[in-house]
């Protein structure tokens, strides 16, 4: 049975494969924190030349993961941001080389997840004290079904894409700099079982 998405848009083989590439993920992360950039700033970013990263660049717009602002541009200089709405990375899919994308992709996020929580903890005592009540780390170990998981899932993620709509309304409405009184904000969220695959012998 095919899940449910709350994004835009699934990437396809091709885009999973394109996505793949530890430099294009590094441009893309650099677009979602700062917001609307070109190649030559972000070329200065990753420590490499404008060029190969025009190419990346060029690459992840071939595949609807960023898109050039024209209103920001200046004669040849493009500027480029993410795409709202979000994306998916599907079901699992059948042939070892797209997989082999995923998995790289799924150990990625992992590696993400450990970094922003890491850079939270090292920021959050510099942080304005209005933001750190708003801030929270949770973790819940639960004895669910998985209807009720299923359930759960949806609900929470229901809500994210309410505030999902809302940020990209906010990036819409001005590309070129982030509203008051607003900061980029992380939101995770991971629901898995334990051990459900072990054969229970009790």
């Amino acid at each position: 049975m095919q899940r449910k998405s709350f994004s835009a848009r699934t990437l396809d083989a091709n885009a999973l494969k394109s996505f793949a590439h530890p430099l294009r993920l590094r441009l893309y992360e650099l677009l979602e924190e700062h917001g609307p950039s070109t190649a030559t700033r972000l070329a200065a970013l990753v420590g490499h030349n404008t060029g190969a990263t025009s190419y990346h660049l060029r690459e992840l717009a071939r595949h609807e993961m960023i898109e050039a602002v024209p209103e920001l541009g200046r004669g040849k200089e493009k500027y480029w941001r993410v795409v709202p709405g979000g994306f998916s990375y599907g079901e699992p899919p059948p042939d070892a080389d797209t997989a082999g994308a995923l998995a790289f992709l799924l150990d990625e996020l992992v590696r993400q997840r450990g970094a922003e929580l890491t850079r939270w903890r090292e920021e959050s005592d510099g942080t304005p004290e209005e933001w750190v009540q708003a801030s929270g780390l949770g973790r819940r170990s639960l004895r669910l079904t998985a209807e009720e998981t299923t359930g759960m899932r949806d609900e929470v993620f229901e809500v994210l894409e309410r505030y999902r709509a809302l940020s990209d309304r906010r990036i819409s409405a001005s590309p070129a700099a982030p509203g008051p009184g607003t900061a980029q904000v992380i939101v995770h969220f991971d629901v898995f079982p334990v051990g459900a695959g072990e054969r229970d012998d009790a």
